[in-house]
């Protein structure tokens, strides 16, 4: 009871900033609530008119800002979804800036020599006093260590996680009301998302687990001579500071001074398409906040991101269903596209195949025949996220965020060289890629494992059965002398037919070998 009065209370109070902003507008053109509507335009009557000029997007923007840090976060996090609020309001979020007024450097201080345990000028012979970012959960100072040592420190804000738990309390508890009240949302999974979020959060706010993450990328790259990851000073890391080596570069963006340093912009885009795809393709492990403000480029070229607080993950499952999706897109076999949508369980099987085919094929059409450069493939994506509701897609939040990652991703290619594909410059690596892992060889890999899995399982199957008939003949359920009779000579004909799985490992083996 306790918590609802509370956040009955709060939910007012966000309502009203909203309503001033003109953020609610969109609540009061829903059917499907007629009272949520009906309340929506009720408070429209008090909004400033001085927001009326700017679009729907851009008002909640600016409510969100005024709300504070979680909704700030809250808002970068709808920008993913563009099948809940469209595609035009989701643009419109994904500018949403993530920065607030510092603290002060005396606090920062104290967190470091709490956190630390030592005195600063034991840690860092210098430590500048204004920060160079200061964003919603922490703020950023350079410093050079008393080993010489030059670095970035990130430093959490004070009680940010007391903040961010009632708030995301609050946002549990509304997502909660929506399941509950109006059945057709739940499609949309706002628990699950809320969930996603709070996880996302709380994972930001134990710097230990950013550092991590930059150091499982820094791994995963650490071949690579097109793409660096700064190294986690782990000595001066604990959950509420993160020091990792300082970056010394142009931002990506940046195209003037990236040409005055001798830099070829098509080349760096191909090393950050060539990065993305081994993020997310050849890991399942992807920096999911590439925008321009954290990615430089070095004096020798390589792309180095910043900022490992944003991280996604595709299993390999998603990432073969991504593969043999984009693939039938490419080549026009939309029927393709619509039997991965089926097999992989997105689109639930009472739907008709035919009917989904015919939809793929209005997205696809039109991109063929189309310039290289003309063709976006985050906006592919965003297209057959809006066809979910015909369909009954359930939400996969993981694609949401690979989608909005693509659409910063192209922006900065279509920065760096208008005229270029970025996903056309890695293409030998790419193919080599598809033929690895979805090429015939990879098929007979595939089948040969199930049937691995298959074959390994059967000797316990048939032991099983056999116990069950000795249970149901020895006590309990007495069955028909035949029946038993029956179950016996089935069990036999299966110990006897077990040589023909062998025989198609062997063949599959074989291919595999000589194909």
């Amino acid at each position: 009871m306790w918590r609802a009065l509370r956040n009955l209370v709060r939910l007012c109070r966000s309502a009203w900033i909203l309503s001033r902003y003109g953020a609610l507008a969109p609540l009061a053109n829903i059917p499907q609530a007629p009272a949520l509507a009906f309340a929506a335009r009720f408070v429209l009557l008090f909004r400033d008119r001085r927001y009326d000029r700017l679009r729907p997007g851009e008002r909640l923007a600016a409510a969100l800002s005024a709300l504070g840090p979680s909704f700030i976060k809250f808002g970068q996090s709808l920008a993913t979804r563009s099948d809940l609020i469209g595609e035009e309001q989701a643009h419109d979020l994904s500018q949403l800036q993530d920065r607030l007024k510092p603290f002060p450097v005396s606090v920062a201080k104290q967190t470091l020599e709490e956190e630390l345990g030592r005195p600063i000028n034991e840690v860092f012979s210098s430590f500048d006093e204004k920060p160079v970012a200061a964003a919603s959960i922490a703020q950023v100072h350079f410093a050079v260590t008393t080993d010489g040592e030059e670095v970035a420190v990130k430093i959490l804000r004070p009680d940010i996680e007391k903040r961010f738990a009632r708030d995301l309390d609050l946002f549990h508890w509304i997502a909660e009301l929506l399941e509950e009240h109006w059945p057709w949302i739940r499609r949309l999974k706002p628990v699950e998302v809320i969930d996603l979020f709070a996880e996302t959060v709380v994972m930001e706010m134990d710097l230990r687990m950013e550092a991590a993450a930059a150091s499982e990328l820094a791994e995963n790259f650490a071949d690579d001579p097109g793409f660096r990851v700064p190294q986690v000073n782990w000595s001066r890391t604990t959950a509420r500071v993160m020091t990792v080596e300082r970056v010394h570069g142009t931002r990506i963006d940046d195209l003037e001074t990236l040409i005055e340093h001798g830099q070829e912009p098509t080349e760096i885009l191909r090393r950050a398409a060539t990065a993305f795809f081994n993020q997310v393709f050849r890991d399942g492990f992807f920096h999911a906040d590439m925008h321009p403000g954290n990615a430089f480029v070095d004096a020798e070229g390589r792309v180095v991101p910043v900022d490992f607080g944003i991280m996604g993950r595709l299993d390999q499952k998603t990432r073969y269903f991504l593969a043999d999706m984009l693939t039938g897109f490419i080549t026009g076999d939309y029927r393709k596209v619509a039997e991965v949508h089926f097999r992989a369980g997105y689109v639930p099987a009472h739907k008709s195949i035919d009917a989904f085919t015919q939809a793929c094929r209005s997205i696809g059409e039109p991109l063929l025949g189309r310039p290289l450069h003309e063709i976006s493939v985050a906006r592919l994506l965003a297209q057959l996220f809006r066809i979910t509701e015909q369909f009954e897609m359930e939400t996969q939040p993981q694609l949401l965020l690979l989608q909005k990652t693509m659409v910063v991703a192209e922006g900065v290619g279509r920065t760096l060289n208008p005229e270029v594909n970025m996903w056309e410059l890695p293409r030998p690596m790419i193919e080599d890629w598809m033929l690895e892992h979805r090429g015939p060889q990879a098929r007979i890999r595939e089948a040969t494992s199930h049937a691995i899995a298959i074959a390994e399982r059967l000797p316990q199957m048939v032991e099983t059965a056999d116990r069950v008939m000795g249970s149901l003949t020895e006590g309990g359920v007495k069955l028909h002398p035949d029946t038993v009779a029956r179950f016996a000579e089935e069990s036999a004909k299966r110990r006897r037919s077990f040589w023909p799985v062998w025989l198609a490992l062997a063949i599959a083996v074989v291919a595999l070998l000589f194909g």
